[in-house]
């Protein structure tokens, strides 16, 4: 899947909310437990980070908190912190967000000094002036994103890009598999819908209940 050599070190950051906007972007969900097998047969693997915001309590919107809990037990290393909510005086709809960029940014390039390679799973453009840096450094950077949504200025920075489609026959949750620990994350990620929002490099969570 990555143009890394089998004894080359290499670290994975995941931009939760920007990722999960990219396949669903395609109509398809991820199953998390192939993406790592994956990542692993494609190098030394050192370290598979996601970022997301989360509560900071048991409310309704425990289930991305699950979602977090099921990929800090099977192999990622989850990375969070809690999300700002905000309501809109006229209409009372409810946002939350929160920015995840800075400790992803601080994590990949202490890492730098360590690796080879980074895969960055993110289409957002904030980070460009992130992977110059890491790049300065002697890393190259794998971009994975969609066409869809992928910052051009970040797709020209990158060593290489990944269009996301490309690799969905290998990351691509099976609807009939009996796993139910990927059910569980099946029906919470259903239950939540992550908006990428570019202008202030935040995720942006809007609750739904339907």
């Amino acid at each position: 899947m990555l143009n890394i050599k089998p004894d080359q070190r290499f670290a994975v950051f995941i931009d939760g909310s920007n990722f999960h906007a990219s396949t669903k972007a395609l109509n398809f969900d991820v199953d998390f437990e192939k993406l790592l097998r994956v990542l692993r047969e494609s190098g030394h693997l050192v370290r598979a980070y996601y970022y997301t915001a989360l509560p900071d309590n048991n409310t309704e919107y425990s289930p991305i908190k699950r979602i977090a809990d099921w990929l800090d037990y099977n192999g990622y290393t989850v990375v969070s912190k809690p999300w700002r909510d905000f309501t809109n005086s006229e209409t009372g709809q409810r946002r939350i967000k929160g920015n995840m960029d800075m400790e992803l940014a601080l994590d990949m390039i202490k890492l730098a000094n360590h690796v080879e390679h980074v895969v960055l799973f993110s289409g957002d453009g904030d980070f460009c002036r992130l992977l110059h840096e890491v790049q300065d450094k002697g890393v190259s950077v794998t971009v994975i994103s969609s066409n869809k949504l992928v910052a051009d200025t970040l797709r020209r920075q990158a060593d290489d890009f990944i269009e996301v489609n490309q690799i969905r026959h290998l990351i691509e949750r099976d609807q009939q598999q009996d796993d139910h620990q990927q059910d569980d994350l099946q029906q919470d990620d259903q239950q939540a819908h992550y908006q990428s929002d570019d202008d202030i490099g935040e995720a942006t969570v809007i609750s739904r209940s339907d």
